[in-house]
């Protein structure tokens, strides 16, 4: 009896030890897996006055975030915050500096995984005129400005690189036009590469590509 008692033990040890690694990560995955029921508070009380609970901001001063990539969210969210040593964050909103400020890094995250999994409404273009100059732009860039094709970045549908470069289609036209309009006068300063492009356009040329891109699916 106490041979197979001791046989008994080693063989739960050996299945506890070899079991560790595995439950480790387990553990790490859970506490890293973000709370879409936390997320989903902090959308209600914080954002949907701008955003909506679902992430379909109800006009184009504010833009989209529902079914946006969650670590690009997340990484504007990190991008509006004033880093010790720093006067002003890369980002700047008066009102997401002050909300970003409040939001732990695990609050980030949960709440950019609920926008994230929210279904997208998208908007439409809205400047017939323009489509061809906007699609011009989108697809194959201003070869004689050195401005690349959007499309080499967002996508030829402007599904976007994740963490990166945004998910536009369907985003707001006038939303998309600010923030072009932003990097070209250097508001914001949160993308090198949309600084150097966007300084290359006209603001008719911006109008034109933040329109079509709003009308991309």
């Amino acid at each position: 009896m106490t041979r197979a008692f001791a046989l008994s033990a080693v063989l739960t040890l050996t299945l506890i030890d070899s079991a560790t690694p595995a439950l480790a990560e387990e553990a790490a995955a859970t506490a890293a897996r973000p709370d879409l029921t936390k997320g989903g508070a902090i959308a209600a009380a914080v954002c949907v006055a701008c955003h909506g609970v679902d992430g379909n901001a109800n006009g184009p001063a504010f833009p989209k975030l529902a079914g946006q990539n969650p670590v690009y969210l997340a990484k504007q969210l990190h991008n509006f915050k004033v880093l010790p040593g720093s006067a002003m964050p890369s980002r700047y909103n008066v009102s997401m500096v002050a909300y970003a400020a409040a939001l732990s890094d695990t609050d980030i995250a949960n709440v950019s995984a609920y926008y994230a999994g929210q279904a997208y409404k998208p908007a439409t273009a809205k400047v017939k005129d323009t489509v061809d100059l906007g699609r011009k732009i989108w697809r194959g860039g201003i070869a004689e400005k050195n401005v690349p094709a959007c499309a080499a970045c967002h996508g030829p549908t402007g599904a976007g690189i994740p963490v990166q470069y945004p998910r536009l289609s369907g985003q707001w036209g006038e939303y998309n036009e600010a923030q072009l309009t932003a990097f070209k006068t250097g508001t914001r300063k949160n993308n090198g590469p949309m600084t150097t492009i966007a300084s290359r356009l006209s603001e008719g040329e911006i109008k034109a590509v933040a329109d079509y891109a709003a009308g991309l699916r």
